[in-house]
């Protein structure tokens, strides 16, 4: 079969109002996937139920409409590979689940994130999850029967298995399973997948061959070659933005409304004007 045209994505997750950050990853999304003359496609996760509100998802659609994005699939308009919200696509999820678990690549942990912390020494630096020390991992790969929701289950990752993938901005990056990150959340015990899985499947299923993402994201790129490789599905190529900062260095957040494109809009900030801001 020929190689598939090139498609990219925009992933934004409704948890908050979208600050500039997002929009310089999503334009250099765009700008990429026009040079390339393919297609861009928005896809809405918004598995955080918590947090992820009808009203962040409306300003989602205005803020980057306003800004100058534009998709050629997605929740609003549609397309071969709907739904584009991951609320609406459990099953796909639950699909791959199933065939970790016939694999024997996962297994159920009860463990709470306060439980793995006390377990380390210290917590590791820079990375969100801390390694796993490997409380509830099994001796051998086993096939589990327990009930998948009530209970979070982990990805079992090989030791010491050196991951390298060639980025396309920021060149070869290099990590160590082990060393630079553990046996992660697969499915949370609320019945729903983790960022991790949900991610590898949807790229795969929508076809995606490129993911333009921030540099923070680096890692979850390692874990998710492992997931990739555990379901026999194609790798895409990725792209990882370096991240924008404020005046002091910190990376931009949503919590921080001043650099939210709503805030920037409504102070008479215009798209044309934020980004000259951008370094691309």
């Amino acid at each position: 079969m020929p190689p598939p045209t090139y498609r990219g994505r925009l992933a934004p997750s409704p948890t908050g109002y979208l600050h500039l950050g997002h929009a310089r990853t999503f334009w250099i999304a765009q700008q990429r996937a026009t040079a390339a003359g393919g297609a861009l496609i928005l896809r809405n996760d918004d598995l955080d139920v918590p947090r992820c509100r009808p009203e962040f998802v409306s300003a989602m659609f205005e803020d980057m409409q306003w800004f100058g994005l534009h998709w050629s699939e997605g929740p609003d308009i549609g397309g071969p590979h709907a739904p584009y919200d991951q609320s609406r696509r459990l099953s796909l999820y639950a699909t791959a689940f199933e065939k970790l678990r016939r694999r024997g690549l996962i297994y159920p942990c009860d463990c709470s994130r306060q439980d793995v912390l006390r377990a380390l020494s210290a917590p590791h630096h820079g990375d969100e999850e801390p390694i796993y020390p490997g409380t509830c991992r099994p001796a051998t790969r086993t096939v589990s029967t327990a009930e998948r929701s009530g209970i979070n289950w982990r990805f079992r990752v090989p030791p010491g298995e050196t991951l390298t993938f060639i980025d396309r901005a920021l060149g070869p990056h290099t990590e160590v399973t082990g060393r630079d990150f553990g046996d992660f959340l697969i499915w949370r015990k609320d019945d729903l997948p983790s960022y991790q899985l949900a991610c590898t499947v949807d790229d795969a299923d929508m076809q995606i061959t490129e993911v333009v993402r921030g540099a923070d994201l680096l890692t979850s790129t390692c874990r998710q070659l492992l997931l990739y490789r555990a379901l026999d599905i194609k790798v895409p190529a990725f792209h990882h933005c370096p991240l924008m900062t404020d005046a002091s260095g910190i990376r931009l957040a949503k919590r921080d409304l001043a650099t939210s494109l709503r805030t920037l809009r409504a102070s008479g900030a215009t798209p044309e004007s934020l980004r000259t801001q951008f370094a691309i």
